[in-house]
């Protein structure tokens, strides 16, 4: 199993009371809420949380991309990935990922990867995903067709990276004359694609295709669910004439060790309550604009996993969905290989700062996940590091 700490860089010093008077911390949160001096300081410390990751050994960082929300104060996760770029030197930087359908300029995109890519010496993981919902009243992008304009993105960017320029492409959602992109990749013959997703079973298909074969990542999900949804991707990639690896699955999920499991709950649970209680707070109408997933996902991630988020508001209830994971080095240590059992995933996502979090509860999560819990979830790596 492959350890990366996941960080959604979230505006930490929000001020809860929001909820009082308005209905999300998406899209319609007032800015007034974000104090500079403060966010600077965020960013600051986000970073050195990621820096210290590379340091006590994680397979490898993770950023990501939202707009407009107090949940990620990360619209350019690009601009993050190139400083840790220079700042880290072994962790694998996974952008998960860049939400194609938002921009009219992928090759801008094919671009920055090929950078990135350049400057951390080949470390760049690449992440393609649609974006949830909201991002499309933040985007003005018609969400209608939001896979379309993926699905053709994304084949921009992969013959930008991989065919000699300059050639002509002209496709229904993107036109250009000239696509010959300086620099190119420095890994051959692309870097890395993994296609996070909240188990779209149009995603699920299009990532196991034979001639992707792209890491699947199920993103905070009830076990119920996120097995579902690898057993679909095995079962796609079965029908597409090959076995699954462990390796192209992916599972992210919010973690916490302490000394004890009565210590871990106790500096968890304010912290998780208000991540799912209050950052990820926003009304059905944005999860699901028309036309941004077909009639069968919809219905099926409503059922399954916006129903079950709205009835875990308590840290004990997230906890027994396997939406969250907490406890002594011990408990986590042996929770986290009996799902992998039941899951098969290879790449674990762990979310070591959550909402509120501060500092000092982040950074002792952090090292104690990397000195007590890790070393056991990959004894070969340990080994050879002590040979």
């Amino acid at each position: 199993m492959k350890t990366f700490f996941f960080h959604l860089m979230p505006y930490a010093d929000l001020d809860l009371s929001y909820a009082d008077t308005h209905n999300s911390a998406w899209v319609t949160l007032p800015n007034s809420y974000f104090d500079p001096a403060k966010g600077a300081k965020l960013y600051d410390r986000y970073l050195s949380e990621l820096e210290l990751a590379d340091l006590l050994g994680f397979d490898g960082i993770c950023v990501n991309e939202h707009h407009q929300t107090a949940y990620g104060i990360m619209p350019a996760p690009n601009v993050i990935a190139g400083a840790l770029a220079r700042s880290t030197k072994n962790a694998k930087i996974a952008v998960l990922g860049r939400a194609l359908p938002l921009v009219n300029n992928p090759v801008s995109i094919a671009e920055e990867f090929a950078m990135l890519d350049q400057m951390s010496g080949g470390r760049l993981i690449t992440g393609f995903v649609r974006g949830i919902g909201s991002e499309y009243f933040a985007s003005g992008i018609d969400p209608t067709f939001s896979h379309e304009r993926y699905y053709e993105a994304h084949e921009l960017i992969l013959k930008a990276w991989t065919q000699t320029g300059p050639f002509r492409y002209h496709g229904r959602h993107f036109q250009f004359d000239y696509v010959n992109i300086w620099p190119r990749p420095l890994q051959e013959p692309l870097p890395p694609v993994w296609v996070p997703s909240q188990g779209s079973s149009e995603t699920i298909e299009w990532a196991a295709a034979a001639e992707r074969k792209y890491t699947y990542l199920q993103t905070f999900s009830p076990l119920k669910n996120a097995k579902k949804s690898f057993d679909a991707y095995r079962d796609a990639a079965a029908r597409a004439g090959y076995e699954a690896d462990a390796s192209q699955i992916g599972w992210a999920v919010p973690i916490y060790v302490a000394e004890t499991d009565e210590i871990a709950r106790e500096e968890l649970r304010p912290h998780i309550e208000t991540f799912f209680n209050r950052f990820l707070r926003f009304p059905m109408e944005m999860r699901f604009p028309p036309g941004y997933s077909s009639v069968a996902s919809t219905k099926s991630l409503i059922e399954s996993k916006v129903l079950a988020r709205a009835n875990a508001t308590s840290l004990e209830s997230l906890m027994d969905l396997g939406m969250v994971v907490a406890g002594s080095a011990k408990t986590v240590r042996e929770r986290l290989l009996y799902l992998q059992s039941e899951l098969g995933f290879g790449n674990l996502i762990a979310m070591l700062q959550v909402a509120t979090l501060p500092a000092d509860l982040t950074e002792k999560n952090l090292r104690l996940f990397a000195a007590e819990v890790m070393p056991y979830l990959n004894p070969a790596r340990t080994e050879a590091a002590a040979e």
